[in-house]
C-alpha cells in the first residue's frame, strides 16, 4: 500500500523541525516541497535527502466539495500531482510550508485517502515560547521592503524617538491603571519600537535584531552569576550590589557615582535614580527624619511664609526642596515616586470628572 506522510511545520519556524518530524522525512522515498524557496530546502540538501519541488500544475476542475471548501483550481492541481507522485514512488513525505493553508491541506489528505493511499500526519508539536516574535520581525521587514509601506520606509532612528518615548509613557499609564488589556497592547507597541529600530539598523548594515536580542541575553547571563554561575545571592539587595560591581567592571570609564544616569529624563525619576546611586555609594543622603523635617520646612515656606513673588526663586526653591524630600521618603519606604504620583494624578482626574453622566 502506498503511503503519504504529511509533515507539519511551524508558520513562524518553517526551517525548523523536531526530531520525530525529521525521522518521518528520512524514512520516506522522497520529500516533496511546495516551492524551491521553501525554508527547509537547504537542510534537505545538507542531509543529502532526495526531494522534489511540486511543479506549477496549472488548473484542475473543481468538484462541488472543492467549491464549498474554498479550494482553488491551482490547489486542486497541486493535490492531484502530489497524489500521483506518491503512487509512483510508494512512500512520500510532503513538507508543509508557507502558503499551505487549511483548505489545501484538507483537500490533499482527502484526495490521497480516496486514492487508497495511507495518510499519516506528523505534527510539529509545541512551538517554543516567543515564536511569534519572529512573526513581528517578518512583518516589520516586509513594511520596510522596497514594495512595503512608504511611511515605514522613510523613518529613521531619530524620527522614531518621540514615538518610543510616548509608548513608554502610555505603558506607565496602563500599569498605573492596572488594566491588563492596555498593558498587553502598550507592551506590543513598545516591542514594535525595538524591532523597528533594529530593522532600520539592519537595512543600513549596522546591526540586526539578533544582535540586539543576543546582546541583552548575554548581559543578563553575565550579570546574574548567582543563577547562571556559582555565585550565591542572599536577597535582592545583594543582587543589585553585585550587578553594580559587574557593571563597573564592564564600563571602567564610568568611575563617578552618577556616571551613566541620564540627566535628560523627567525630574522625578532623575531624583530617585540619583538618590539610589548616592545610597549605593555611601554618599550623604537625608535620613527619613531629616527628609520629613525638610518637607515640613519647605511646606511652611510655601504656605505659612508665602513667597514674596509667585513663581519666583524662593517659591521654586521651596517646591524643589519639598519634592526632593518626598522622593527621598518614597525611596525609604520602597515606593516608586513616579508611579505613586501617576496613580494619584489619575485618581484626581477621576474625582474631578465625577461619575459618568447617565445616557
Amino acid at each position: 500500500m502506498t503511503r503519504l506522510v504529511l509533515v507539519d511545520s511551524s508558520d513562524q519556524l518553517p526551517g525548523l523541525l523536531p526530531l520525530h518530524a525529521w525521522s518521518a522525512l528520512m524514512a520516506s522515498e522522497a520529500v516533496l516541497v511546495g516551492a524551491p524557496s521553501h525554508p527547509f530546502v537547504p537542510h534537505l540538501d545538507a542531509a543529502g535527502l532526495r526531494y522534489e519541488v511540486v511543479p506549477p500544475a496549472g488548473e484542475a476542475p473543481l468538484s462541488r466539495g472543492d467549491l464549498l471548501g474554498g479550494v482553488s483550481p491551482e490547489q486542486r492541481a497541486r493535490a492531484d500531482w502530489i497524489v500521483d507522485r506518491t503512487q509512483a514512488l510508494g512512500e512520500v513525505a510532503y513538507l508543509y510550508g508557507p502558503g499551505d493553508h487549511e483548505a489545501f491541506t484538507r483537500t490533499l489528505g482527502m484526495t490521497a485517502a480516496r486514492a487508497q493511499i495511507e495518510v499519516e500526519v506528523v505534527y510539529f508539536g509545541a512551538a517554543p515560547k516567543g515564536v511569534r516574535l519572529l512573526e513581528l520581525v517578518d512583518v516589520q521587514a516586509r513594511l520596510r521592503a522596497p514594495d512595503g509601506c512608504p511611511w515605514d520606509q522613510e523613518q529613521t532612528t531619530e524620527s522614531l524617538i518621540p514615538y518610543a518615548v510616548e509608548e513608554v509613557h502610555e505603558l506607565a499609564e496602563a500599569v498605573a491603571a492596572g488594566d491588563d488589556d492596555a498593558i498587553r497592547e502598550e507592551l506590543g507597541d513598545l516591542l514594535l519600537q525595538v524591532v523597528f529600530h533594529a530593522q532600520i539598523a539592519d537595512d543600513e548594515e549596522r546591526f540586526d535584531v539578533d544582535d540586539v536580542a543576543g546582546g541583552i541575553a548575554e548581559k543578563l547571563v553575565r550579570r546574574h552569576p548567582h543563577v547562571f554561575g556559582e555565585d550565591t545571592a542572599a536577597d535582592a539587595a545583594s543582587v543589585m550590589d553585585r550587578w553594580e560591581e559587574l557593571k563597573a567592571a564592564e564600563k571602567p570609564e564610568r568611575n563617578g557615582p552618577f556616571d551613566g544616569v541620564v540627566r535628560g529624563q523627567p525630574a522625578l525619576p532623575l531624583a530617585a535614580k540619583l538618590l539610589q546611586r548616592a545610597r549605593r555609594h555611601d554618599l550623604p543622603v537625608a535620613s527619613r527624619a531629616e527628609a520629613a523635617a525638610s518637607a515640613r520646612e519647605a511646606l511652611a515656606a510655601l504656605v505659612d511664609d508665602a513667597p514674596d513673588e509667585a513663581g519666583g526663586p524662593d517659591a521654586q526653591d521651596a517646591v524643589g526642596r519639598l519634592l526632593l524630600a518626598a522622593v527621598t521618603l518614597a525611596g525609604e519606604a520602597g515606593v516608586d515616586a513616579e508611579q505613586a504620583l501617576r496613580r494619584a494624578a489619575q485618581g484626581f482626574a477621576q474625582r474631578a470628572e465625577g461619575p459618568p453622566s447617565p445616557r
